[in-house]
């Protein structure tokens, strides 16, 4: 089967195009063709072994698993023989976290891992990026418990995380600012943001306005920088996980009323999980959420699409088409 394979840290080109060995499901997996993958802001990242300290889980000096890849959408191709959970045919979508695998035509997974049933309304490229909304629920929701009427502020309002972010925050009755460049004002109107600021010409850090929760996508602004921009009692959440933000969580549990969240939503226990995704399906399948694909390559252009991701110019997911 073809696969790119990544054997060391580094730029895009160190992604490449392999044929390795089919695999075999064991007992309690399934064996997946996989149809979507989906490329977001984390998978440079990864490409990269940043941020360092992560190398600890992943690969000191490179990726102790070379496929790369955590979410995506597909078919069960076959199943082993103590699987319950699923049969052939069965059309899927999922996330393999740490055991990452999906930038290849076929793909094994346990079936107890975060894998379930592609919803009848949505195709496996709209799919694919659901898993990825996982983390701007986490945020919004179940770390911010964010109300109605609260001003939620999103800086990178237009990539994979943030376009739902807009979504999911609109949803729940939030006065939605969106932080983007001039090219994606447009497209975050769109998605529905009641305020945009296009951030070429404006830093909302010093415009004066507060805000219940910040969710800076990508950390490239900090809390320090955010704090005065912070309501009392308010969230600063935050997607990439500098040890400064990691300090910077600690400190604030103890420390005063303005608090600096962070969290992998790949390292929750399955069953929470889960439980976010059922109630995500219900507002995807009711038109309430959609996700949006704005570009589509094939896997033997994954370094284009890495490239891509890392220039800025993302509105919404960037998906890997695999024909097999």
């Amino acid at each position: 089967m073809k696969a790119i394979v990544c054997t060391k840290y580094g730029p895009p080109d160190v992604l490449q195009l392999k044929e390795l060995q089919k695999p075999i499901p064991g007992n309690n997996e399934v064996l997946i063709k996989i149809y979507a993958v989906v490329v977001g802001i984390e998978d440079p990242m990864q490409r990269k072994g940043k941020p360092y300290f992560g190398r600890v889980f992943v690969g000191l000096t490179k990726p102790r698993k070379p496929v790369l890849g955590t979410e995506f959408a597909g078919e069960i191709e076959a199943v082993g023989k103590d699987v319950k959970l699923f049969m052939k045919g069965d059309k899927v979508f999922g996330a393999t976290g740490a055991r990452f695998g999906c930038y290849a035509e076929y793909m094994c997974m346990p079936e107890n891992e975060f894998l379930s049933i592609k919803p009848s309304n949505l195709t496996c490229d709209e799919v694919a990026p659901v898993c990825g909304a996982l983390a701007a629920w986490d945020f919004l929701k179940a770390k911010a418990n964010i109300q109605t009427g609260q001003k939620v502020l999103i800086n990178g309002a237009s990539g994979s995380i943030g376009s739902m972010a807009v979504q999911i925050a609109k949803v729940f009755g939030a006065e939605v600012t969106g932080v983007c460049s001039s090219d994606n004002i447009n497209f975050v109107k769109w998605l529905g943001a009641d305020t945009i600021i296009d951030s070429t010409n404006e830093d909302f850090t010093k415009n004066g306005q507060t805000y219940d929760v910040i969710l800076d996508v990508g950390g490239k602004l900090s809390f320090t920088l955010c704090k005065s921009s912070l309501k009392k009692g308010g969230f600063y959440l935050v997607t990439y996980p500098k040890l400064s933000v990691l300090l910077q969580m600690l400190w604030t549990t103890m420390v005063g009323t303005k608090k600096v969240k962070f969290s992998a939503t790949g390292l929750l226990p399955i069953s929470e999980r889960q439980s976010f995704l059922r109630e995500l399906i219900k507002l995807f399948e009711a038109g309430k959420l959609k996700t949006v694909i704005d570009k589509r390559f094939p896997l033997e252009q994954i370094v284009e699409a890495h490239q891509y991701v890392e220039s800025a110019q993302i509105k919404g997911n960037v998906i890997i088409s695999v024909a097999v």
